[in-house]
């Protein structure tokens, strides 16, 4: 003897059938479907998936559309690998855009592919065209693969799936309605000290904060901050929650950031590894170095206007590396501090003349600082007062200008669109050496009876 069949009051009703009788009463689930989706969808979600697809593989899909668009996603992307692969192209053929692209985003990446290539090929297109965000945006950084929570969910139902499913979870759960909405969130210690027959709809707070799946890096990293969050619901145009950004992958996003400009701003590769192959590593990096090899040439121009004054005095020489090392080093440093103000939103392009003024403030104290010092150290190495003015003069000059340089470089990169981080530093060094060694070489031009 077997069970099976559908009745008024669940989808699956208990009755004795006998070998050959039809186990299910297609005509009644029919109808049942069309009539109490929603209804459908509450059992669907409390009944083992496999039971469910046995029925669902026997119904024809418009029959079925109303109750899958009533279910919660996790729910359906559960679902899913139990129906027929014909009865998963159909269904994510039919159903609305938006909903098909949050039940794949529930899936693990193998899975998403195993299904869009299920699928004719302008509904591929038109559902990975939605599932594809701009670079740093919401889109990318938000987790898909998260928890609907009903209103109509109680408490009890909300708890029991958290300690079966071992959810990790932040302080409080996102509730949507029935459409898939976002409609609040309810914190966990609300609900956990709640009675287990309270809806979520009454411990429901309302969202404060919410980002739409377009929404920049800079945009969702200013919300953390300035509201303090653990976690931000992403929206759609229509307020579906799509998925929820989590501070620990904000904050992993932006380390892997940085680490990729610290990569940038040597002219390596951002997809460059310690154990990519050497071919790799030339290939990305060899229009780079080219690249500096010409702005060396630029800077070795500049030595070769004052040929004749370096022949004529051969300590120049000696002490030319000490004021572009020395500019470079600032220069680097006020590199540093800008690019990290940009990327930490600590300050915006249109602050950059109180960034220029700090910069260029900071080099000429350190430029007097660094020139007395280097100033000591050159007459007692050669005992010319005229050597030591062209070094302590240049010095002070070439500091400054890195200072100016380091702020203004990625603030005007950054101006015309370009990623700072990666041209910034070759850009850099080329302003710092020609103003080094057009200052220290100038100058002893102009004091060359002295010297």
């Amino acid at each position: 003897m077997a069970s099976a069949g559908v009745g008024v009051d669940g989808l699956v009703a208990e009755r004795e059938v006998t070998p050959g009788m039809e186990v299910v009463d297609h005509t009644l689930t029919r109808r049942f479907l069309l009539d109490f989706p929603r209804h459908a969808a509450r059992i669907i979600e409390a009944t083992d998936p496999q039971v469910v697809a046995s029925i669902l593989d026997e119904q024809d899909v418009h029959v079925q559309l109303p109750v899958w668009l009533s279910l919660l996603p996790n729910v359906s992307a559960a679902l899913l690998p139990a129906i027929s692969p014909e009865l998963s192209r159909q269904l994510l053929t039919e159903l609305p855009p938006h909903y098909a692209v949050k039940l794949l985003g529930q899936l693990e990446e193998t899975e998403k592919q195993a299904y869009l290539a299920l699928l004719d090929e302008g509904v591929r297109h038109e559902l990975t065209t939605l599932m594809s965000y701009p670079l740093n945006s919401a889109g990318q950084l938000m987790d898909t693969r998260i928890t609907h929570f009903r209103q109509d969910m109680t408490a009890g139902q909300a708890l029991d799936f958290l300690r079966n499913t071992r959810l990790k979870t932040a302080r409080a759960l996102f509730l949507v309605d029935g459409n898939g909405r976002l409609a609040g969130k309810a914190h966990i210690q609300d609900i956990a000290v709640a009675d287990p027959d309270t809806a979520l709809g009454e411990l429901s707070q309302p969202v404060t904060a919410a980002v739409s799946n377009t929404s920049t890096k800079e945009e969702v990293s200013e919300l953390f901050e300035r509201r303090n969050l653990l976690d931000l619901p992403v929206v759609d145009l229509d307020n579906h929650l799509l998925g929820i950004i989590y501070h620990a992958s904000l904050l992993e996003a932006a380390q892997q950031e940085r680490t990729s400009d610290v990569l940038a701003m040597v002219g390596a590769s951002r997809e460059e590894r310690a154990l990519s192959s050497p071919l790799f590593a030339v290939k990305k990096r060899m229009p780079w170095l080219q690249i500096n090899l010409l702005t060396a040439f630029m800077a070795a121009s500049v030595v070769g206007l004052f040929e004749s004054t370096i022949a004529q005095f051969t300590a120049l020489a000696v002490l030319l590396p000490v004021v572009a090392g020395q500019s470079g080093n600032a220069g680097a440093q006020a590199l540093a501090v800008t690019m990290r103000g940009l990327a930490l939103r600590e300050i915006t392009i249109r602050q950059w003349s109180r960034v220029m003024f700090k910069e260029v403030g900071a080099g000429l104290m350190n430029g007097l600082c660094i020139a007395f010092t280097c100033g000591i150290g050159v007459y007692l190495w050669s005992g010319s007062v005229g050597l030591v003015m062209v070094i302590c003069t240049s010095m002070i000059l070439a500091m400054v200008a890195a200072g100016f340089a380091g702020a203004l470089v990625p603030i005007i990169l950054v101006r015309l669109g370009q990623d700072p981080a990666q041209a910034s530093s070759i850009i850099l060094t080329t302003i710092t050496d020609i103003a080094g060694f057009f200052a220290f070489l100038g100058i002893a031009s102009l004091l060359a009876s002295m010297l």
